[in-house]
């Protein structure tokens, strides 16, 4: 794993930033930063994986443990993260308001893959 350089907010991270597991294997790309609906807070990363076309995961904050300025490291391992899935493979919240936060940024998440937002 090279440097990741000094420390950044997740303002600065820039779609195409390495990213790492916690063994330092790059699994990817940063696709997207994904914030809160009013884009104050941080909630995660979907990672476009390697070799492209690749796949779509995604990576909570609790999950991230340094975000640099020319890489992201995870706590975890390419295991512990979220697939992106269809909508119709998710299970459907009966009550959107009920959804936990994760579940909830997932969602957000997919809708921006797919263009529904």
């Amino acid at each position: 794993m090279e440097d990741l350089g000094p420390p950044i907010a997740h303002l600065a991270l820039e779609e195409g930033t390495p990213v790492y597991d916690r063994s330092g294997e790059r699994l990817g790309v940063v696709d997207r930063v994904v914030t809160d609906p009013d884009g104050d807070i941080f909630e995660g990363v979907i990672i476009h994986t390697l070799p492209l076309p690749g796949r779509h995961l995604y990576a909570n904050h609790d999950q991230i443990a340094k975000l640099g300025e020319r890489g992201v490291l995870l706590s975890v391992d390419r295991d512990a993260l979220h697939e992106l899935s269809a909508p119709s493979a998710r299970k459907p919240a009966s009550d959107p308001s009920a959804e936990g936060p994760v579940h909830a940024a997932l969602r957000r998440a997919w809708d921006w893959i797919t263009g529904l937002r």
